[in-house]
């Protein structure tokens, strides 16, 4: 007789379960194992802070994706997206910078390259602040060569900012104009039985209008063409003067690009050279060849060269003792509580604001803005946090980037001085509140909401209820107070009274150029020239350090950032995403961003009291 010899069901089960669970444990300890294996190797390898620069070395300046104020997210975030394939690529304005400063005085840097592909896109403002950097470069007398194959308009202009613009002999290149185009949700919102409660103050705070309309209202059709126009007209100035051409040749191209393509027989390359728009037709070889020429040769990449991010981070200098000129970036939409960096938050912002009025070395201190508003109480915070910067004796500067409007310009108006550049987005000075209700739409599928209260307002905020009429009345008359108020603010702080304030203010949008006209900037000019201001307000105009006042990660997000980092160079991961795959993302994004203001205040159950433009800069 046979007899079975194997455990009972009990013991497999435990026998399966053990095992599974050992194989986990080792499949934990070897991944650790190989996260601190390559922190090892990069301390072996990568850790030195010296970068050698040989001579004839030829600098190359390849920005990726937009042209930022600040990274988004903490550095945790974006190496774990990076890592993940998932980052949207983002390229620091002060990096750019640093290097053309750097290198205009290091004779190792014998020439600059600027590579245009991996350029998504660059606003107005950013535009004026690399043309004066890439101008006082070349007064060292060293070459700036552009080259790419697709050029849009954002792209021409950095490359225009070059001596010689080289186009690929199948190269594209196309300029379309600005342009201000939106999603309208009114009838959708409509077919949803959605109940949009808006109240706003100015014949121009058309922020909300998509929620109520379905196409472009007169006013902020005329507002935005002013606007719009005024950039337009900077940009093809800005490229005829550093092309060299008359700026009537731009105009009568852009007026008809698709006949002068059509003359060309379709070549585009061959029509941009044919108008002075490039200077040479050349592959990716004779690039290669051309710089090793001009420079020195590499026997790996062609020609020897140093990429602008890491010579901008090995040239940089700190000297702790010197007098210094704190800058602040507040980029992003502005928000309540703690935030990471990309975003403005009342709390994390005005920490930074703080931290700049407690530091002795600090002298001055420029808020670099780039927002186009957000939370009026956020906003009104970071106003109240800079007024204390000022009672401590510091000058407070204003830098404006591409946009500082409505809440934007909030924090802003207070400052001792307010830079902007001429295409600066400013102004929009006006409040709305919004609260939207969905009873409709859950009557659809038969829920309703029924009740008592105390009072006329018990249940009034319910996003299942209809606005009540005291409700509504309480509302608009809270929005009239903050537009008072906002504009009460402007006429202290600015030398108008509150009614030449509300002639220019009622939500309208002005470029940095009309804006100073109307007295709400003080000077058009670059980052550099605000700084400078500062110091001399200061009084340290002839010897300071200029130093971001940024949050330092701990010791332990500075593990893991370093880590992630490593791994990343370990594994060799790199993003597949490009602008088509932005584009389609980026779309979809933006429609649900804006629904999302609906459904967060509903979700909340308090109505939107916003400061917010919601404008950004053409790129």
């Amino acid at each position: 007789m046979h007899s079975d010899s194997r455990p009972n069901i009990l013991v497999r089960l435990w026998l399966g379960f053990w095992r599974g669970l050992t194989a986990f444990r080792m499949a934990v300890f070897n991944i650790l194992f190989l996260i601190v294996l390559a922190l090892v190797l990069r301390l072996l390898f990568f850790s030195s802070d010296e970068i050698i620069v040989d001579d004839q070395t030829t600098l190359v300046i390849e920005p990726r994706g937009f042209i930022v104020e600040e990274y988004s997210g903490t550095p945790l975030d974006r190496a774990i997206n990076e890592a993940l394939g998932q980052d949207v690529p983002e390229t620091r304005l002060r990096d750019v910078l640093a290097a053309l400063r750097y290198a205009a005085g290091d004779d190792r840097i014998v020439q600059v390259l600027v590579r245009t592909d991996e350029l998504w896109g660059v606003a107005p403002g950013m535009q004026i602040e690399l043309a004066d950097a890439f101008a006082r470069f070349r007064e060292s007398g060293k070459q700036v060569i552009a080259h790419g194959g697709l050029m849009m308009q954002g792209q021409y202009m950095l490359a225009s900012m070059a001596d010689e613009i080289w186009l690929d002999h199948d190269g594209l290149l196309l300029f379309e104009g600005y342009g201000r185009f939106r999603q309208y949700y009114a009838e959708g919102l409509e077919k949803l039985k959605v109940d949009v409660n808006l109240f706003r103050v100015g014949e121009y705070k058309s922020a909300m209008e998509p929620y109520i309309r379905n196409d472009m209202s007169e006013a902020d059709r005329r507002a935005s063409e002013l606007w719009l126009g005024d950039l337009w007209q900077s940009w093809l100035d800005r490229v005829a003067i550093h092309r060299g051409l008359p700026v009537e040749v731009l105009v009568e191209l852009t007026e008809d690009f698709a006949g002068a393509v059509r003359a060309a027989d379709g070549d585009l390359a061959t029509m941009a050279l044919e108008r002075g728009l490039v200077d040479r037709l050349v592959s990716r070889p004779e690039v290669r060849a051309e710089l090793a020429n001009r420079g020195a040769s590499d026997p790996d990449t062609g020609f020897r060269q140093i990429d602008f991010e890491t010579y901008a981070a090995a040239s940089s200098e700190w000297h702790p003792r010197a007098e210094r000129v704190g800058i602040i970036v507040a980029s992003g939409p502005i928000t309540e509580g703690k935030q990471p960096p990309g975003t403005i938050g009342s709390e994390s912002t005005s920490r930074l604001i703080r931290r700049a009025a407690n530091d002795d070395s600090v002298k001055a201190v420029v808020l670099r803005i780039d927002s186009g508003g957000g939370s009026a109480f956020a906003s009104e915070v970071i106003r109240s946090e800079l007024m204390a910067l000022k009672e401590t004796g510091k000058p407070v500067v204003v830098s404006m980037s591409n946009v500082a409007a409505s809440g934007g310009y909030w924090i802003a108006m207070g400052a001792d001085e307010v830079w902007a550049y001429p295409t600066t987005l400013t102004g929009s000075i006006g409040i709305f509140g919004f609260f939207p209700t969905f009873q409709d739409t859950l009557a659809q599928i038969g829920i309703s909401t029924d009740g008592v209260g105390t009072t006329p307002l018990s249940g009034a905020l319910r996003a299942d209820m209809a606005l009540p009429e005291p409700a509504r009345e309480l509302l608009q008359s809270f929005i009239e107070h903050g537009y008072r108020e906002f504009i009460t603010l402007v006429a202290e702080h600015r030398p108008l009274s509150v009614d030449e304030v509300d002639q220019v203010a009622q939500g309208r949008v002005w470029s940095g150029t009309q804006a100073q006209r109307r007295g709400l900037v003080d000077q058009l000019g670059t980052l550099e020239e605000a700084v400078a201001s500062a110091a001399r307000s200061a009084g340290i105009a002839e010897d300071y350090e200029v130093d971001y006042v940024e949050r330092e990660l701990s010791t332990f997000e500075q593990f893991f950032v370093d880590m992630a980092s490593a791994s990343i160079r370990m594994a060799g991961v790199e993003s597949t995403r490009g602008p088509a795959a932005w584009l389609s993302g980026d779309l979809i994004r933006g429609m649900l961003g804006d629904l999302r203001l609906v459904f967060s205040q509903a979700q909340s159950g308090r109505p939107g009291v916003m400061a917010h433009c919601l404008c950004e800069a053409p790129r």
